[in-house]
């Protein structure tokens, strides 16, 4: 029996419901929820990125402004940017856009005001995370990951859960999310890396596999559990000719033959990638509830 999809383009759209309801009810109180976004350089899959956040904030009520800075863009200009931005109170949210080129992402993210760090990633809403304080903003495409699993009731409690991947973005705050205690938590996590002996055995354990580990199609059907919950967060690009572009984007399982194992799959696009964006929007209108 083919696997069941998961489908996150539904599960977004009611997180984005609540959001809007959120919105109006702020703006009641003279408040009007304000996302920033920066992006250096004009690089294709950054400027469709941040253009695809624009146009959900507009649609869900939210205030959002680009900054856009030339490539070459110092450290210090960068810095400066944000600086103004921490200390403007019409400002609730801030991304900036990777890749940024030529500064590091650790310093950038660490300049912003955890306040409004809606992305997740500055070192305090990091160790927040860890201690399993819910004041902090959870990175966006991991806790569009564990919604997604809540919300389509997807047991997790007890569950052996596999991550493929021990990147900051994904695998360790994802990591250390489901192994928290509570609702949407409480599995027994096993974060797989490229040293790990015998990945296919790893993988063939987890109740519930997460992909995030950037390699095009990578999980098989025979490294997948049967009946088991995989999530797949991978976006690769692969050349074919046949495309109208010359390449295609593919995830980081085989989907098609990894669909005639498990019991719940995730498409891809359309799995990760709308959750990503709900919590993005959830975690701006809940910082401008902030003081």
């Amino acid at each position: 029996m083919p696997a069941q999809l998961l489908d996150g383009k539904v599960i977004a759209q009611q997180i984005h419901t609540e959001t809007a309801a959120g919105v109006q009810e702020l703006k009641t109180q003279g408040i009007e929820p304000c996302i920033l976004f920066m992006r250096i350089g004009d690089d294709p899959a950054s400027r469709a990125y941040v253009g695809m956040k624009d146009k959900k904030a507009a649609e869900l009520g939210i205030r959002a402004q680009t900054q856009v800075f030339p490539e070459g863009t110092t450290r210090q200009e960068l810095l400066a940017a944000i600086h103004q931005a921490n200390i403007d109170p019409s400002i609730h949210g801030i991304l900036v856009q990777a890749p940024i080129p030529g500064i590091p992402q650790e310093i950038v993210f660490s300049s912003l005001a955890p306040e409004k760090d809606v992305d997740g990633f500055h070192p305090v809403n990091f160790g927040k995370l860890l201690l399993g304080d819910p004041t902090g903003f959870k990175p966006c495409t991991p806790a569009g990951v564990q919604e997604l699993l809540t919300r389509s009731q997807i047991p997790l409690q007890g569950r052996r859960v596999v991550i493929l991947g021990r990147g900051n973005i994904v695998g360790k705050p994802l990591a250390a999310m489901l192994c928290q205690k509570g609702q949407g938590a409480d599995a027994t996590v096993t974060l797989v890396h490229s040293r790990s002996s015998d990945i296919p055995a790893l993988c063939r354990e987890a109740d519930i596999l997460v992909a995030a580990m950037g390699q095009a199609e990578f999980v098989k059907k025979d490294m997948v559990k049967p009946g088991a919950t995989v999530i797949d967060v991978g976006v690769n690009r692969v050349e074919d000719p046949s495309a109208p572009r010359g390449y295609r984007l593919v995830g980081d399982i085989a989907f098609e033959e990894v669909c005639q194992v498990a019991g719940y799959v995730t498409p891809n696009p359309g799995g990760v990638g709308p959750m990503t964006i709900a919590l993005l929007m959830a975690n701006t209108v809940r910082a401008a509830t902030l003081k």
